[in-house]
């Protein structure tokens, strides 16, 4: 029996020798053979409007079957309207696009109480505006409902308070009504400009809020480890659904770009388009302003600000700095806007865009 083992730790010892002498020819041989001079910038991608036009085309599969599984998530709307009621916050997790069943859920069932959207797959997003127009609302609710409150809500301008207060208001002991509370709809809150650390630390004490009620949505396989245990259990207060919806991600990819694509001008003009279509029609126009400037003086650095008020106001569009002030935030939170040093000192704005991409945005918007 020993010499058996013998020879067969001697022909295991020669197998393993010879796995390692041709894994080190082998690496010889490689190494010593002409390199190819490919790259992977000579790999010839397609524009990324054709590509998307071509994944539109895209005939959808198994409509009966996702029009059944949709059909079975709205028999529990009711149940998600009495678990807000109670305090929770709804968390839809799974494969597809949710937003369109969201939406539904809160355009049909969510009607009696007031709803904000968050867009979570934008690439920035200001929290504290966030924050400002929840607390403009809850004002407005408790004016409707308790007049004689009106007097002790406008002391002090909610866009001049400090995130603290703010806060605080929202939970504030004013708003005893339990039924009197915001529904925060957040699409991707797992997204670009909502993942940092403090955005969400942000986005769970507002949760945690008497008078607020969040539902929202994740797509990355490693949401969760965004929050701690308080957060989960304790200021979110999560209810988690498993809804897969098979819906393509249409609205949220348009903010990204697509892997195999070169970025082209109409596509730009078009995402610029989108963000700029959600803001309201004053702030439209004081952006139509900036780019036509722009264009007609495509050889300067970019438009002082004071001169940009001074035309705003002429044409009425704003009233006053802080107004513009408002729109610029806007612009700049959205990347719309850039600002740079003038060679005479004063800052100038300018809208990081080619004119031809300039040219299509302002024809995408007067639509």
């Amino acid at each position: 029996m020993e010499i058996n083992n013998g020879v067969e730790d001697e022909e295991l010892e020669e197998e393993e020798f010879g796995f390692s002498r041709n894994y080190f020819l082998a690496k010889e041989l490689g190494g010593s053979g002409k390199k190819s001079t490919r790259k992977l910038s000579d790999i010839g991608l397609v524009d990324e409007q054709e590509l998307r036009a071509a994944a539109s085309n895209i005939e959808p599969k198994h409509e009966k079957e996702i029009v059944a599984l949709m059909n079975s998530y709205k028999s529990l709307y009711p149940k998600w309207v009495f678990e807000l009621r109670c305090g929770f916050g709804l968390l839809m997790y799974g494969f597809g696009s949710k937003k369109s069943l969201i939406e539904d859920f809160a355009s049909t069932a969510l009607t009696e109480y007031s709803v904000v959207v968050i867009n979570g797959y934008l690439q920035t997003i200001n929290v504290k505006q966030v924050v400002i127009s929840l607390a403009e609302v809850l004002a407005d609710q408790l004016r409707t409902k308790r007049a004689n409150t009106s007097g002790n809500l406008s002391k002090q301008p909610f866009n001049s308070r400090s995130m603290d207060d703010l806060l605080a208001f929202l939970n504030g002991s004013q708003t005893q009504d339990k039924d009197c509370f915001i529904c925060i709809v957040v699409h991707n809150i797992d997204g670009p400009g909502l993942r940092d650390p403090e955005t969400q630390q942000y986005l769970s004490q507002i949760a945690a809020c008497s008078c607020i009620r969040i539902i929202a949505s994740i797509d990355h396989v490693n949401s969760a480890l965004l929050w701690d245990k308080k957060m989960v259990h304790t200021q979110f207060n999560w209810c988690w659904y498993h809804v897969p919806t098979f819906a393509p991600y249409r609205v949220e990819g348009m903010f990204f770009p697509m892997i195999l694509a070169h970025g082209s001008t109409a596509q730009t003009a078009k995402t610029a388009a989108i963000v700029l279509q959600s803001l309201t029609p004053n702030a439209q126009s004081v952006f139509r302003v900036l780019a036509e400037h722009q264009l007609s003086h495509p050889d300067e650095e970019g438009m002082p600000i004071n001169d940009l008020y001074t035309n705003c106001r002429e044409r009425f569009l704003v009233s006053s700095q802080v107004t513009l002030n408002s729109h610029l935030t806007e612009f700049k939170d959205h990347e719309l806007v850039k600002t740079r040093r003038h060679s005479d000192g004063q800052d100038c704005l300018y809208i990081p865009l080619t004119a031809e991409a300039l040219v299509k945005l302002l024809a995408e918007i007067s639509q």
